[in-house]
């Protein structure tokens, strides 16, 4: 059963088109992520489902009964913002209840429970008769949470949650909001500009960039298979290399030629190419590999000038030059490699991804798994 539909939703703010027409479903129960960069649109989008924003034109439903007009309190939702919203003045437990208690819903006895039961699930049983001023950043964050789930609302709405938590406790606070939806189940729609965020903790991903949505997909789909340059680039960290090619055919197939390699492409389609055609080539830092670590019968070999080196200690990155193109590679950490030096390159035949250069659109990706290539035609998955 779907919970939440969005049928060609647009938001303008005088001349600026925030969101561009985008349509998306969220089943019962699913937590969707929608990630991007700065000003993509994403924190417009939540505030449309919210009803914190009209939007100008399309439709949003809920179990199937449109909301486009329906004021927040009537939409069934709860919300936890980037800052915690808790009232200074009030405990914890008072910061939970505020919402329950303004209005006649509930019994004395119903809200009690009710605040039991999420401080337990969320581990503030002992916090709840402090003040903000008294909690660190992630209990402060989990008291908003618990302020969410106190409501049992349909819906959660979350934008950008842990935003303001440092790095090692927003790995800690990604731990338990999962555990938390594998809990209550909730349908969850999730905003954050951090991929990582979005991969570890969505069932399906939507990735917007300028207002429109590029592809929505589970989050390991998202890496193999993007659909344009921008996911390849966004998604993934270190970001895909991207390389200026020429398509030459050749009676072994298409050759992709660049400064610095000549890169077989078997099973590409060659009639919708002509005799040349420019494109760019993607290849993830990891599928770039030192000839040392590369089989004996890699199909292609290359120079390239390493300029940077960045221990990482899982890792080495090496910043390079290949012709004129700037590249990373990811490899063993305790690989010699020096600034200045100059080594040889092999690459993963499996992991090549080629995009349009004029609009970006995948042109094919090899297929790690059947080791076929596949021609994509569209670029927007929903």
């Amino acid at each position: 059963m779907t919970k939440v539909t969005l049928t060609d939703i647009t938001k303008k703010f005088g001349d600026v088109t925030a969101v561009d027409t985008i349509s998306m479903s969220v089943p019962n129960g699913e937590f969707i992520v929608i990630v991007g960069p700065s000003g993509c649109g994403k924190s417009t989008t939540l505030r449309l489902i919210a009803g914190l924003e009209s939007a100008d034109e399309g439709d949003i439903r809920m179990h199937n009964q449109s909301v486009v007009d329906a004021p927040p309190d009537e939409r069934d939702i709860a919300m936890v913002f980037q800052n915690y919203a808790l009232y200074p003045h009030m405990t914890a437990r008072r910061n939970i209840t505020f919402g329950m208690r303004s209005t006649s819903s509930f019994s004395d006895a119903e809200i009690d429970n009710r605040v039991k039961e999420a401080a337990d699930i969320l581990g503030i049983s002992e916090l709840l008769d402090r003040k903000p001023q008294a909690l660190s950043g992630g209990e402060r964050q989990r008291v908003a949470l618990g302020r969410a789930i106190v409501r049992d609302p349909d819906v959660f709405l979350m934008d950008e949650p842990l935003s303001n938590l440092d790095a090692k406790l927003r790995i800690r606070m990604r731990s338990e909001l999962a555990k938390l939806h594998r809990e209550l189940q909730t349908t969850t729609i999730y905003v954050t500009h951090d991929q990582t965020e979005a991969m570890t903790l969505a069932d399906r991903v939507v990735v917007m960039n300028n207002g429109q949505v590029q592809q929505v997909d589970k989050p390991q789909q998202l890496y193999d298979y993007p659909n344009n340059r921008f996911v390849a680039e966004f998604i993934g960290d270190p970001a895909m290399n991207i390389f200026p090619v020429e398509l030459r055919s050749s009676e072994q197939g298409i050759i992709a030629s660049h400064a610095g390699f000549n890169i077989p492409l078997p099973g590409v389609d060659t009639s919708s190419l002509g005799s040349t055609k420019t494109a760019e080539l993607g290849v993830r830092p990891e599928d770039l590999m030192l000839s040392t670590e590369a089989e004996t019968e890699a199909p292609v070999r290359f120079s390239a000038e390493v300029s940077v080196t960045e221990p990482l200690g899982d890792s080495l990155l090496l910043e390079c030059l290949i012709g004129e193109t700037a590249c990373r590679v990811q490899t063993n950490p305790r690989s010699s490699v020096s600034p200045g030096e100059s080594i040889t390159l092999s690459y993963n035949p499996e992991r090549i991804h080629l995009f349009d250069e004029t609009t970006g659109k995948t042109i094919h990706h090899t297929d790690s798994s059947s080791q076929e290539v596949t021609q994509l035609e569209s670029v927007t998955q929903l």
